[in-house]
């Protein structure tokens, strides 16, 4: 089984990318509880899933700070108060 693409991650919706690290964090839990009752019998999926964890978790970081960086771009900025005197 390769490691899975970050294209496939892209391609996910932003509700379907947060449903989707909750599932790979599940995931990861029962595979620590396999291990640590010495039932693992595929050692690779930890890779596998931290891999698939951190490329969700990336694409979801990108989102937020695109979605930042567009709010401050349109936000119109204040112009400086004018002296009194002027």
């Amino acid at each position: 089984m390769a490691l899975p693409k970050i294209s496939e991650v892209r391609n996910l919706s932003d509700a379907e990318i947060s449903e989707e690290i909750v599932a790979v964090k599940r995931q990861l839990f029962e595979l620590r509880m396999q291990q640590a009752t010495r039932r693992l019998e595929k050692t690779h999926e930890f890779k596998h899933k931290q891999h698939r964890l951190a490329q969700l978790m990336t694409v979801e970081g990108e989102r937020v700070r695109a979605a930042i960086a567009a709010a401050k771009s349109t936000t119109p900025v204040a112009s400086a108060p004018t002296a009194a005197g002027e």
